[in-house]
């Protein structure tokens, strides 16, 4: 059971120093955060290379690994920020959503630091850390619409003040990650397959016509189900015919039509709630051909555009800890037999109990 508890008044305050844990899937990933703005360290391992084989994340194999490093990733965020373990005021950790095996690893030593420091722990949204990855770079306005594309969500969020979730737009099946790597894979391109597909999609001079799914004319939901479909029937058709299909135009043809989706979607949603900001998160968001059109976008229909730097678009901990502040500003933190929410509610868990308790 999972228990938010408040700090005395006389400790809610705006300044922290927090050191966060990202485990939720094939990084390990630990920094430190002051103030939930300022990175003064921020150690990612990757077990890409592990994976890679196997064509996708292997569970079991994603949680040994993270045990085998987690305790010296510690060890060297805090010799990188230059500080001392006593100075910390909160540990923050990636609570959900995520692989269970891998969470528990992060949670487990999150909870071991804040018992042998005897300060607060801060159990995190993984999504609320990609979007508050912005404000490591920028202040955020509000309201803002948020576009959260990563391996495994495809969403729109409006934020009508700071701390403030409600999806307005999602995936139906496949997140935009998933769709990437598998339309890779099926052009026989290594995992992962976004970055191949993006760099093919972008050398390309022509594109292979795909379809868009646009869905209902209101509806800021996503399905990339039919598009992998059309790029599986293009193959099949030419390979019948004998007939040659260039990847890289089939590639730019698939990255068009994702793009023109999630870009449309997000313009509109902008516009619909009067956000001051359109906010770019997830892995995803490292995607060379996405960000060019989505800066061409904002820049002629004069919205502003945050998009964090490539290190903090994938899984990392800087982002927990820029997440964690908001509920340090709270006074909200979590005791220690709170438990791992594989398929957490980014609405639920700023200020509301979870599912758990209820």
């Amino acid at each position: 059971m999972n228990h938010i508890s408040e700090c005395p008044s006389t400790l809610k305050q705006e300044h922290s120093l927090i050191l966060a844990i990202e485990t939720s899937c094939d990084e390990t990933s630990v920094a430190v955060v002051r103030d939930g703005k300022q990175v003064l360290s921020n150690m990612v391992s990757s077990q890409i290379d592990i994976h890679r084989r196997f064509g996708g994340v292997v569970p079991e194999i994603a949680s040994r690994k993270h045990v085998d490093s987690i305790t010296l990733m510690i060890e060297q965020a805090v010799e990188e920020a230059g500080i001392k373990l006593e100075e910390l005021d909160a540990i923050a950790v990636t609570q959900g959503p995520g692989l269970v095996g891998a969470l528990i690893v992060g949670v487990m030593a999150a909870k071991s630091l804040s018992l042998a420091l005897q300060i607060p722990i801060i159990g995190t949204h993984h999504i609320a850390g990609h979007i508050y990855a912005n404000r490591l770079i920028s202040e955020l306005h509000y309201p803002c619409i948020a576009l959260v594309v990563s391996g495994g969500h495809t969403e729109i969020v409006y934020m009508e003040s700071e701390g403030s979730f409600r999806l307005i737009g999602r995936t139906r099946d496949d997140a935009v990650g998933e769709a990437y790597d598998k339309v890779a894979r099926a052009i026989g391109l290594p995992y992962p397959g976004g970055p191949h597909v993006d760099r093919l999609a972008m050398e390309a001079k022509k594109a292979v016509e795909l379809p868009r799914s646009w869905l209902a004319p209101d509806s800021y939901d996503f399905s990339f189900s039919g598009l992998k479909s059309a790029v599986l029937n293009a193959l099949n058709q030419s390979q019948m015919k004998g007939e040659p299909l260039d990847h890289g135009e089939l590639a730019r043809g698939f990255q068009e039509s994702v793009i023109d989706v999630l870009v449309e979607k997000s313009m509109r949603a902008v516009k619909e709630y009067g956000a001051k900001q359109l906010l770019l998160c997830g892995g995803v968001a490292a995607n060379k051909g996405l960000r060019a059109a989505l800066t061409a976008r904002s820049e002629a229909d004069g919205v502003e555009l945050v998009i964090p730097p490539f290190q903090y678009c994938t899984d990392n901990a800087a982002m927990i800890g820029a997440a964690a502040h908001l509920k340090w500003k709270q006074g909200a933190f979590d005791s220690l037999d709170f438990n791992v929410h594989p398929s957490f509610s980014l609405e639920k868990w700023m200020g509301q109990e979870l599912e758990d308790k209820q």
